[in-house]
C-alpha cells in the first residue's frame, strides 16, 4: 500500500513539475507616470531603405511576376504614413530567404529521435544492404 501511495505521489510531482516547467516567465514592475516619448521616425531614411531593396533585380522580377508595375509600387508606397512605412523597413531586415534553416534542422532530428524511439519500443530493426 505505501509503496503504490509513493508511485502515485511521484507522478503527481513529475506531472505538476512539468506544468510549472510549462509556464512563462513573467517579470512584474512599476512603471513611471510619465508618458513615453515614441521614437522619431525618418521617413526619408525609411524610402531610401525600402526604394534600395526595390531595386534588386531579384525582388523586381517578382514583383514583376506577381503582376505589380514599378509606378503601382510607388503608388503603394507613398499611400502609406509614417508608421506604416516604419514597420515595413523594419519587417523588410527581419525576412530571410528559404526560411530559418535551424528550424528545419531541429524538426528533424525530432523526428529522427521518434522514429528510432518507436522502432526500439516496438522491436523492430532496420538493416540496409
Amino acid at each position: 500500500m505505501k509503496k503504490r501511495f509513493v508511485k502515485c505521489v511521484a507522478w503527481y510531482l513529475v506531472a505538476g513539475m512539468f506544468v510549472i516547467g510549462m509556464a512563462p516567465r513573467v517579470d512584474a514592475g512599476l512603471s513611471s507616470s510619465e508618458a513615453i516619448a515614441l521614437p522619431q521616425v525618418d521617413r526619408t531614411s525609411d524610402l531610401q531603405y525600402i526604394q534600395k531593396l526595390l531595386e534588386t533585380k531579384m525582388i523586381r522580377e517578382r514583383l514583376g511576376q506577381l503582376g505589380f508595375s514599378e509606378d503601382e509600387i510607388q503608388a503603394k508606397i507613398n499611400q502609406l504614413n509614417d508608421r506604416q512605412l516604419h514597420q515595413l523597413a523594419l519587417s523588410l531586415d527581419e525576412i530571410r530567404v528559404g526560411g530559418n534553416g535551424f528550424a528545419v534542422l531541429v524538426v528533424l532530428l525530432l523526428v529522427g529521435i521518434l522514429v528510432g524511439v518507436w522502432l526500439h519500443v516496438t522491436g523492430r530493426k532496420v538493416v540496409v544492404e
